[in-house]
C-alpha cells in the first residue's frame, strides 16, 4: 500500500504516490496551478474551483495507478489565505502569498498600508512572530481587509490546502503549526490574539492548531475512505526531505535560496524564526539571491538574439562548461531582488579583460558563497554546527558553485541529490503518520539508514 502525496505549489500542482515499506517515491504527475484572475495590479487572487479542479484531476490520475492507498498527506504555501465563514463556506477567492496590495498607499497618509501594519505591530511583537509578517501573509492580507472594510464579520483565514481538504475530505478547519506563519506567537506556540487585538483582527475566528501526524477528514472512493492529514509548511517539508537534523547547517540553492538551522526553543535573532516538526523551530534566512537572480544575468547575455528571433540552445550548458575555468577579479552582487542582501545589485570592477560569460558567472557565484557564509555567521555566530547539507537544483548541477560554497564550510559535508525533496518530506512525515516511525527524528533516521 501507498500513501498519495500533493504539493499544492503556487506554479503547479504536484501530485505522488509514496511507498513506505520500500521508502521510495513512485508516480508522480502535476498540473498548472490556475491563472491568477483579472484585478488591481497588486492584487493576486485566484478562483477556488478551479484550483480544486485541479487537485481532483491529480488525485483521479494516481488513484488510477494504485487504488489501495493508506493515506493522504500534503504540503501547501505558508502564506495567502481563504475565508471561510463558520460553516466552512467560502467568502473570498484565494488571496495569494504572491499579493502585494499592502504596497498601496495607506489613507492616513503615513505610508503603505504594510508600513502601517509593521508599524502598529512594533518591534517585539515581530519578533515574537518569527519576523514572518511579510506581504502576502494571512496577517497583512486581514489588515488591508480590516482597513478597508472588507473582512466578513467572524470570518476564518485558511491555508489554500486546508481549504481543499476541507471540501475534498470533508476535514475539520484546522492549520498545522508550519503553516501557521507569520501568525503563531513563538514563545506560546499558540495564535498570536495580543497582536491580532492590535490590528483590528480582534473578531477574526482562527482554526484550531494541530501536527500533522493525525488524521483530519477522509477521502471518499469507490472502494475505500482514505485517511487525510493536515497540510504542512512546503519550506519545513522540503527540508525534511534533505534528512536535515540537529546541528546540521541546510543551504538550499536553487530557483530561490535560503539556509537554516534547527533549535530546540524559541531563539529570536536576525533572522526569521519558523515553527518546525516535534515541537522544534528553524531559525533561517530565505528569499537569499539564486537562480531567479541569475536568471536576470542570462536574459542580459541572451537579449539580442531573442530581440532577432533567434532561438539559442541552452545557455547553461555553456555557462556550466566554462565557468570552472574562471577566478578573475570582476566582481558580481546578485541582490537584484529584495531580500536579506539588499534590493540592489551591481557588476563591477569591470576591466577590458575580465568582462565575459565565464567570470561574469564565477563572480556571481562566489557572490552566493560569501552570502551564504555571512548568514551562517547570522544564524549562528559561534558556528555551532557540526555538518553541511547542499541541496536544490543550482547546487546539484553547477559544480563551480558547490566548490565555492564547500570550501567556506570545512568539516562533514553531504549533497542532496533528490530532486523531489518535498516528496521526500511527505514520505518522512507520512512514516510516522502511518505509524512505522515514532516521530520525526526517528523517521529521519530510518530514511538516511536507507541511503
Amino acid at each position: 500500500m501507498s500513501f498519495l502525496a500533493l504539493d499544492i505549489g503556487s506554479s503547479s500542482i504536484k501530485g505522488a504516490l509514496l511507498d513506505l515499506d520500500r521508502r521510495v517515491v513512485s508516480t508522480t504527475t502535476r498540473r498548472p496551478s490556475p491563472k491568477r484572475l483579472p484585478g488591481p495590479a497588486l492584487h493576486f487572487e485566484i478562483k477556488l474551483d478551479e484550483i480544486i479542479a485541479a487537485v481532483r484531476s491529480v488525485i483521479e490520475e494516481l488513484l488510477e495507478a494504485e487504488n489501495q492507498i493508506e493515506g493522504l498527506i500534503s504540503c501547501g504555501q505558508m502564506a495567502g489565505m481563504v475565508l471561510v465563514d463558520p460553516a466552512g463556506n467560502a467568502q473570498s477567492n484565494y488571496l495569494s502569498w504572491q499579493d502585494q496590495r499592502g504596497l498601496e498607499k495607506h489613507p492616513s497618509g503615513t505610508g503603505t498600508y504594510y508600513k502601517v501594519f509593521c508599524e502598529r505591530l512594533g518591534s517585539e511583537k515581530l519578533s515574537e512572530l518569527g519576523h514572518e509578517c511579510k506581504l502576502g501573509s494571512a496577517a497583512s492580507l486581514l489588515f488591508w481587509l480590516a482597513e478597508n472594510q472588507q473582512l466578513p464579520s467572524h470570518c476564518m483565514p485558511l491555508m489554500l490546502a486546508d481549504y481543499v481538504w476541507l471540501k475534498i475530505c470533508h476535514a475539520e478547519a484546522i492549520t498545522e503549526y508550519t503553516n501557521a506563519l507569520g501568525s503563531l506567537n513563538l514563545q506560546t506556540r499558540q495564535w498570536h490574539l495580543e497582536a491580532f487585538r492590535d490590528l483590528g483582527l480582534a473578531e477574526v475566528d482562527w482554526p484550531r492548531l494541530c501536527d500533522p501526524f493525525h488524521a483530519v477528514g477522509e477521502l471518499a472512493t469507490p472502494t475505500s475512505l482514505i485517511p487525510c492529514y493536515p497540510s504542512v509548511g512546503d519550506h519545513q517539508c522540503a527540508l525534511a526531505g534533505t534528512l536535515l537534523q540537529q546541528n546540521e547547517l541546510s543551504i538550499n540553492a536553487s530557483t530561490g535560496s535560503q539556509i537554516s538551522l534547527l533549535a530546540d526553543s524559541h531563539q529570536p535573532g536576525n533572522y526569521q524564526v519558523r515553527p518546525y516538526f516535534d515541537g522544534q523551530f528553524l531559525n533561517t534566512l530565505t528569499h537569499l539571491p539564486a537562480g531567479r537572480s541569475l536568471n536576470v544575468l542570462v536574459d542580459l547575455l541572451t537579449e539580442i538574439a531573442r530581440s532577432q528571433n533567434i532561438e539559442l540552445a541552452d545557455p547553461w550548458e555553456y555557462i556550466h562548461q566554462v565557468v570552472p575555468t574562471a577566478n578573475s577579479d570582476l566582481q558580481t552582487d546578485l541582490a537584484f531582488f529584495a531580500g536579506p542582501m539588499g534590493d540592489r545589485g551591481a557588476i563591477s570592477n569591470i576591466s577590458v579583460d575580465n568582462l565575459n560569460v565565464s567570470n561574469l558567472f564565477f563572480a556571481a557565484y562566489k557572490n552566493m558563497a560569501n552570502n551564504y557564509e555571512s548568514c551562517a555567521n547570522r544564524l549562528s555566530p559561534a558556528r555551532k554546527w557540526n555538518s553541511l547539507v547542499l541541496s536544490g537544483g543550482l547546487a546539484q548541477n553547477s559544480k563551480a558553485l558547490r566548490d565555492l560554497v564547500l570550501t567556506r564550510f570545512p568539516g562533514t559535508q553531504r549533497i542532496c541529490e533528490t530532486t523531489e525533496e518535498t516528496f521526500h518530506g511527505l514520505l518522512v512525515l507520512a512514516l510516522v503518520a502511518s505509524g512505522r516511525a515514532a516521530n520525526l527524528a526517528t523517521a529521519t533516521d530510518l530514511m538516511r539508514t536507507e541511503n
